[in-house]
């Protein structure tokens, strides 16, 4: 078996074929219909918050049903699976006040998808990897939640940073291959969880491979913080992640462009993970496996893409036809770019030497 943290196998597999992300974890959790008692134990029997709806908790208190999500989606035929941690932060805990089990969340976290994984490695010799999620949290350090204070923050660098060091801690801890900052909406928590993971690297004395992926709100191509793809990608670049891409957000109809944008720009490997559709009136995603496969293939044949898969509304069926569309795709070729200087604020700037 591989050690865990060594990509190396991914990063080759990555040039000859489109690699497999799995899809929505909450998705499949909200299928199970689960109680109240489902996200207690005896830690949390006392716990005075309502725990329904704290899916990351399901690791403490029932880890064999989100062990069960991660092998159907090893079935579909996952390379990579995400861990169900994606407000496994003390921060977005803190909701619940459960922020003090946030290092046990992400640990265990890690090990049942750990467990899930090497159980499938085990059967074919085909690699699985982990990618340990680390959500945006509840809180943003670029905006401010009071429209009468612009300068009015809920939250400090230092208290993203520490709670992105101790989820990162566990995940790693735990047995991820790489760290997954996903659903990106504000480049400066993003920035803050990277910082957070060079200190655990420099802690640890080991390589913590990256991926990150960011949402725009909408239509315009931009995040929350007003930030264009492209100047996110100059803001973080230097952290030399394996792979960016974009998440969430919209279907994959919608998010085409914003791809696109980013499969020119970016030179590393380029993942995308679009919801199943847009929510109807209820909420409910309706987009079938048959669509949301044959939308993606279309953008594996442009040439968009390394790694693909699903975010919200997505199913193990939804991965399985996306697996087989994408079968006999090429991998996107990353680009080369001639050295230049760029710059970022909300919008990019490149400035060409003649």
């Amino acid at each position: 078996m591989r050690t865990p943290g060594d990509i190396r196998p991914l990063l080759e597999a990555a040039k000859d074929r489109l690699l497999i992300l799995d899809g929505a974890m909450g998705t499949a959790i909200q299928a199970l219909k689960l109680t109240e008692d489902d996200y207690r134990n005896a830690a949390l029997k006392t716990n005075s918050h309502d725990l329904k709806g704290n899916q990351d908790i399901l690791n403490l208190t029932a880890p064999d049903k989100i062990r069960v999500i991660h092998e159907a989606y090893l079935g579909a035929g996952a390379d990579i699976i995400e861990t169900n941690t994606f407000n496994g932060t003390s921060i977005s805990q803190s909701e619940y006040s459960t922020e003090n089990f946030s290092f046990e969340i992400n640990f265990e976290g890690a090990r049942l998808a750990r467990l899930a994984a090497d159980k499938f490695e085990k059967r074919d010799g085909r690699p699985r990897y982990v990618a340990g999620a680390l959500g945006p949290t509840n809180k943003t350090l670029s905006v401010s939640p009071d429209v009468s204070d612009p300068a009015y923050r809920a939250v400090s660098f230092d208290e993203v940073r520490s709670s992105y060091y101790e989820a990162s801690k566990g995940l790693v801890e735990g047995g991820v291959d790489f760290l997954l900052i996903e659903t990106i909406f504000d480049t400066l928590n993003a920035k803050t969880a990277l910082f957070a993971i060079e200190d655990l690297k420099a802690d640890l004395g080991r390589d913590i491979p990256v991926a990150l992926s960011l949402t725009v709100t909408d239509l315009s191509g931009r995040t929350l913080s007003g930030q264009t793809v492209e100047a996110f990608w100059y803001s973080i670049r230097h952290a030399k992640p394996f792979a960016v891409g974009l998440n969430c957000a919209f279907g994959a109809q919608d998010l085409r462009p914003f791809v696109a944008e980013f499969s020119k720009i970016a030179d590393t490997l380029l993942l995308a993970y679009p919801n199943a559709g847009l929510p109807n009136e209820l909420g409910e995603y309706t987009e079938t496996p048959d669509i949301t496969a044959s939308e993606l293939l279309e953008w594996a044949n442009s040439g968009f893409l390394n790694i693909v898969g699903g975010c919200c509304g997505t199913t193990p069926d939804h991965i399985r036809a996306i697996a087989e569309a994408v079968k006999d795709c090429p991998s996107r070729l990353v680009p080369k770019h001639k050295p230049s200087l760029r710059l970022a604020g909300l919008e990019a700037a490149t400035i060409v030497n003649q």
